[in-house]
This record gives C-alpha cells, structure tokens and sequence, in this order.
C-alpha cells in the first residue's frame, strides 16, 4: 500500500497489519427528533412512524431553502469554543492523504479515498490568529438544509453564521519547546457530523501534552473539503425512505469505511517521511506506542471496533454509541463482532441520559460481559446525545436568538448546564489517557467523586 498526501510528492509504502441507531434520523427527516439511527431503522410500523415523523420536521428542514432567503436576514451567533484548561498553547494543521490501496467505499467512480485529518497539539505561544473552527465552505453546507446543523441539531437552515466561531489553536504554529513522547489520540465523530464538531475536547487534549488527529469520513460526514477544493457531501439524507435492508447495509459499510479510514490514519502517522512534513519539532514529538482512540455515537462504536481491530490502539473511549446493528447477520446476531467478542485493552463508556439511551444497554452489556481490559461506564446526569460534542457549548446561544426552540435544544444537549457538561466530559477523557496512555493515576476512575457529582457510575470498577 502505498500513502500519498494530496498536493505534496511524499510516497512511502506502509502497512497495515448503533448512539449509532439514534442518528439514523437524518435520513428519516426526524433527525432532529431521535438522533440518526432509529429514524433509519424504523421500529415494525416503520412506514407508519417515518410518515409520523417527517410530518413532524418543519418544512425548512426537509427542502432546501430559496436562494435568496438569507440574502438580508441577519445569521445568528453560536457560542464560543471554552478555553483548553492544560498548561500548553494549541497549534493546528490538517492534511488531506489519499489511500492508493482502496477505492473510496462510497463513490468507487472518484477513485482512491480520500481522508482528511486535523492534528492539534501543545504548542508553543505565538501571535497569529485563532484557525477557525469550521472552512467557510464547509460551515456554510453544514448550516445548510441539506447539513449536519440543520439535520443533526435542529437549527434552522441557514440561520446560524457557522463560519464566525473561531478556535483557540494557532495554525503551524511549532510544537512546544521540549516536547517529547507525546501520546496520540485519536477521534471520530458521530454518523453525519464533521471532524470539527468535538474540537473543544481536542484542543483540551492538546493543551494537557496529547496530539489529538481528527478524522473526517467523506460522503458520510456532513461535508468534507477535499485537497482540490471541492465539498464531498453525506449520502446520508438520500436515505430517506429507504428499507431497512438497504438502511443496514449502508450502516455496516460506514461502521467498514470508518474503521478503514482509522488504520490507513495510523498507517500515514507511521511513516517517518510523512511526518517530516509536519510543523517543526511536532512528527518527532509524538509517540507512536502510545495511541488511543475516542469518539462520539457513530464515532464511539469506530474506537470501539478499531481497537477490536487493531492492536495499535491502546485505550478507547465510547461516548454515547450503539455498537449494534438494524439486521442480523449471518450468526443471527444484531451485535457488532465487538460488541459480541469485547476487547483486552482498557475501555471508557461514557451514556447520556435522555430517552434513548436505552438504545445502547444491549450493544454495551455485551461488550462488557466479554471484554477483559480494564472496562469502566458512567452516566451523565441530564445529559443528551449531543451533549458530548461542541454542540453543548455552541448551541444555547443560537437558542437564546431564535434559530432553535428551547425544547429543540434541549433534545440536542439535555438538562445539564453546558459548563458542568464540558468540565465533567473533559475531566474523565483526560483522566482516562491519563491513566493508560501516560501512566499518570489521579484516581478519578476509581468511583464517585464529590467534584462531578453529575457522573454516576454504573457499577463500581474493578480493581
């Protein structure tokens, strides 16, 4: 196989050794409602309910809006990324590579796949400008009627300026003065969401001595800004109305494709030539036999199944997704093979609290029953599926202005207060790669702890 970075002449060969169901929505027309995977897999009355709930979405949600419906109307503002809390400045850099060993999964006709990533990482402090969080092509699709705020989190389409939020990272900047041994982690995101929308966990990351890299899954994330320019935009809504076996088939080939696209990331990250083109001092800086992998929904069940996959990632964290399937396969079963098999290396289950979380109970008992590693679950009190993105920190402010109800958000991030939500959310993340990824124990795994009296664990760890 062979690893090539769009719009540079590096060529090295390289090896390579379902929250999930509450996102099917988008499809459906009811994302907004349920969250993407029980809109796509409709319960028995599947046609009955799926009617039920498009008559349910606005009509500016299901079409695309007329061109000149935002020419003089003034965008609301989301709310601002929190600051990383660690001792470090942020920088930022994305590449765009192309897998020469597969077709894209999605597209066959475009060719090879291709995977963008973003790195951040301690940087050292420099006067640049913060990147944004969101290309302005990208964040103007994503607020779009056919995007992941418009389907994924109810904001009206087009009504929020995306593109203004801006991050705390510093594009390029060189990576802070002595260090060394940098543990990498890993992220993914939901089913339709874009790389960018944890990044306020990324920069945390960053800022407490990680490399953070997001991946981006084209023609499943909401939109991707490839190499040439152009948008590859999610299939996902074509799905509306489909049955439910081409409904399974389409999720198994993303849960496929995403796993695909995390070990051709750890293959790039591998390649000593690759990582020369990085910012000065950051390929040297990171440690490669220390990586983990975290994620959202769709993305939880990726680190789940990578690390299944692959023994180069350490630890991983879930964050609210199903490792489960519409159908069963051939041994009968709706579970994923780690779902059904667990893993032997250390695993973080992070559950909201809202109405569907009982859609992960099935999927995560059984990956606990047969998991060996060192396997820990909490819950968030109040807190929802969306509650452990950036959506918790950029959505009460789009609500505070109209571009979505209070009931709306409320479905989106839960009861929680957003700043209880980000500090418990990034408390246990660090404290996990913390623990097995740098060997540091602060012991906030061992139980309930009177500083996050939001998170309940669902039994007491193992010692």
């Amino acid at each position: 196989m062979a690893v090539h970075e769009r719009g540079g002449e590096r060529r090295e060969p390289a090896r390579r050794d379902s929250g999930l169901r509450r996102r099917a929505a988008l499809a459906a027309g009811a994302l907004a409602a349920t969250g993407l995977l029980s809109a796509l897999v409709p319960a028995p009355d599947a046609h009955a309910a799926q009617a039920r709930a498009r008559a349910q979405v606005p009509a500016a949600a299901q079409a695309p809006a007329p061109a000149t419906a935002t020419a003089t109307t003034a965008k609301s503002t989301p709310g601002a990324l929190p600051a990383p809390t660690g001792p470090h400045a942020v920088g930022t850099v994305t590449r765009h590579l192309v897998d020469t060993a597969r077709k894209d999964p999605w597209k066959p006709e475009r060719g090879d796949r291709q995977v963008t990533i973003s790195l951040f990482y301690p940087a050292d402090h420099e006067e640049s400008s913060a990147a944004p969080h969101m290309d302005p092509s990208a964040a103007a699709h994503f607020g779009s009627a056919r995007g992941a705020g418009s389907f994924n989190y109810h904001v009206r389409p087009d009504a929020a300026d995306w593109a203004s939020t801006r991050t705390h990272a510093r594009v390029d900047a060189p990576v802070a003065r002595g260090s060394r041994s940098l543990p990498v982690v890993l992220y993914s995101a939901g089913l339709g969401d874009p790389r960018t929308w944890n990044t306020g966990l990324a920069e945390e990351l960053a800022s407490r001595g990680y490399v953070v890299v997001t991946v981006d899954h084209p023609y499943d994330s909401s939109e991707v800004r490839l190499a040439s320019g152009e948008l590859a935009e999610s299939v996902l809504p074509s799905l509306a109305g489909a049955p439910v076996t081409e409904v399974d088939a389409t999720i198994r080939r993303a849960v496929k494709a995403r796993v695909d696209d995390t070990r051709f990331v750890l293959d790039t990250l591998g390649s000593a030539q690759w990582r020369r083109g990085l910012p000065r001092g950051l390929g040297d800086a990171m440690d490669l036999r220390h990586v983990g992998m975290a994620g959202q929904s769709a993305g939880g069940f990726t680190a789940a199944q990578a690390l299944h996959d692959d023994r180069r990632l350490k630890a991983g964290i879930n964050m609210d997704g199903q490792m489960d399937f519409p159908l069963p396969d051939s041994t009968g079963s709706n579970l994923s093979t780690v779902a059904r098999e667990g893993v032997d290396r250390p695993f973080l289950l992070l559950g909201s609290d809202g109405p569907g979380a009982a859609d992960n109970r099935a999927s995560w008992a059984s990956f606990r029953q047969h998991s060996r590693g060192r396997q820990t679950e909490l819950t968030m009190a109040g807190a929802a599926h969306g509650t452990y993105t950036d959506g918790v920190s950029l959505l009460p402010a789009l609500a505070r202005q109209g571009a979505l109800s209070e009931e709306e958000l409320r479905q989106n991030i839960g009861t929680v207060r957003p700043e209880r939500a980000v500090a418990a959310t990034r408390a246990y993340v660090v404290a996990f790669f913390d623990r097995f990824l740098k060997g540091r124990d602060g012991r906030l795994l061992d139980g309930p702890s009177p500083r996050f009296p939001e998170m309940r664990f669902r039994d007491a760890p193992a010692s």
